[in-house]
């Protein structure tokens, strides 16, 4: 029996329509939700947007950066307990809702 070896460009492209499908669409965070759930967020970050006792500005961050983030905190890719915690927690409706409401924000002086 004779086996045909694949060219590693023909698997890569018969694997494309699943990577594309398993992509989630990026979505539009609704900034009412987001500023309601802030409110658990700014008990340690700062509204005004100043970084107090190491703990990061989040005021102004884009959008796209603050979803990463805490998805990188969902997959303890970061170390921090509390944001572990946090990020497992939230929903990526809910996490979008906060990227668009503290993305929209700009820092106080």
């Amino acid at each position: 029996m004779t086996r045909r070896r694949r060219s590693p460009a023909l698997a890569w492209l018969a694997l494309l329509p699943v990577a594309l499908l398993s992509q989630q669409p990026a979505q539009a965070g609704d900034r009412a939700l987001g500023e309601y759930l802030s409110a658990e967020c700014v008990t340690c970050h700062q509204i005004s947007g100043r970084q107090v006792g190491g703990i990061p500005a989040i005021i102004g961050l884009p959008e796209e950066a603050f979803v990463a983030l805490m998805e990188s905190y969902r997959r303890r890719e970061r170390d921090n307990q509390v944001m572990q915690a946090m990020a497992a927690r939230l929903s990526p409706e809910e996490v979008a809702a906060l990227a668009a409401y503290f993305g929209g924000l700009k820092p106080r002086n």
